[in-house]
């Protein structure tokens, strides 16, 4: 829509100008690189400068003025820098456009007061509105990225609870099971030796075991029937290299900017070790989303060389947040224990600390020759 509104306001003037056929050519060409502004920022910055310098030329080599309303568009793509790609971006563009702005008076195509007052003017409206524009991008991805936070920390707290009930229905099942069985077999054989000489003994002895027996068999089907509900999809660890992407994909969705690196056969160590990875992995990116702010850079190394498992997660803070030492987590404070729990049961080693302005975790776990 922006576009072809550019175009209408730049085609009615096509009438009066002196090379019609080149000048509607240039009203159809300039408005387009706006069509794809947001999808491919730079490309569209690169064909509207290259626009821009061609009808400079072409007017130069004519001794006519283009005067194109659609080179508005400039200003738009300067925006569209500035807001979504950032100020670095945005000044080396301005830069350009105020070469091709020099470049035209140079030419005396344009007169130069009338020509940098309209421009300053313009350009600085499309920066400022791209800096308000940005900040508040920048606040929706803080909050969006908190909003992630909060939803893992709920899942994995709600999936927490019921690994702890189901571990408290596997001991009581344990125990139900273990105890029936032995006064089962007690009670089986006392009526083997009493047979014989004993029948009413062994009539009760065999009452006892068929009782014993239903009680626990109710038992046991209450205890099956509350285990047969499977966890949700969505809080299953997956393992290997899939599970590290998978969760790498997470954190960047909720802002920061997260590399991965991995190497060696990943894929085939036991399930007990994936797990273990994936979880640092995964307990260390969410540090990072809570802690390191908006604008945060992580890097995720896991590399298998030989009988053992490297991994290292390092973090920086937001450009924008104030560099230092990590400040002191308001949180449960048993991440770091449970990785180095989880560690621990593998075998390992794990450190963490304070790395320059960030934050690194380390571990090492080995694993078997046979990788079983």
């Amino acid at each position: 829509m922006l576009a072809a509104l550019l175009l209408a306001l730049d085609v009615p003037a096509v009438r009066h100008h002196p090379n019609p056929a080149v000048y509607l050519v240039m009203s159809v060409l300039i408005p387009l690189p706006v069509v794809v502004r947001r999808v491919y920022p730079r490309t569209a910055a690169a064909a509207l400068l290259v626009l821009a310098f061609t009808d400079t030329l072409i007017a130069a080599v004519t001794g006519q003025v283009q005067g194109h309303p659609a080179l508005l568009a400039l200003g738009i793509q300067l925006y569209t820098l500035v807001a979504y790609q950032g100020r670095r971006p945005g000044a080396i563009y301005l830069g350009f456009l105020v070469a091709d702005l020099l470049l035209a008076v140079r030419l005396g195509h344009q007169p130069l007061s009338e020509s940098l007052s309209f421009s300053a003017a313009y350009y600085a409206l499309c920066w400022s509105l791209a800096e308000f524009n940005g900040a508040r991008l920048a606040y929706d991805a803080e909050v969006a990225g908190r909003l992630a936070v909060a939803d893992y920390d709920r899942d994995r707290s709600a999936h927490e609870a019921v690994a702890r009930e189901r571990t408290r229905i596997a001991r009581e099942l344990h125990d139900v099971v273990a105890h029936a069985v032995s006064v089962m077999i007690v009670q089986a054989d006392g009526a083997r030796y009493a047979l014989r000489t004993d029948p009413d003994t062994t009539e009760q002895a065999l009452a006892t075991i068929a009782g014993t027996g239903r009680e626990a068999l109710r038992e046991l089907r209450r205890t099956v029937e509350l285990l047969r509900t499977e966890h949700a999809p969505e809080l299953l660890p997956q393992h290997g290299t899939a599970g590290l992407a998978s969760v790498v994909g997470m954190t960047r969705g909720a802002g920061p900017a997260v590399e991965l690196e991995l190497s060696g056969e990943l894929d085939d160590v036991p399930p007990e070790i994936s797990l273990g990875v994936h979880r640092i992995v995964q307990e260390s990116l969410t540090n990072t989303v809570r802690h390191a702010g908006s604008g945060a850079r992580a890097w995720v190394k896991v590399h298998r060389r030989g009988g053992e498992i490297q991994l290292e997660v390092t973090d920086l803070p937001g450009s924008h947040d104030r560099p230092g030492p990590r400040p002191a987590i308001t949180g449960s404070g048993l991440g770091l224990v449970g990785m180095r729990e989880r560690v621990a049961v593998l075998g390992g080693t794990l450190s963490a600390g304070p790395h320059g302005s960030g934050w690194r975790v380390a571990a090492t776990i080995p694993v078997d020759r046979d990788g079983r």
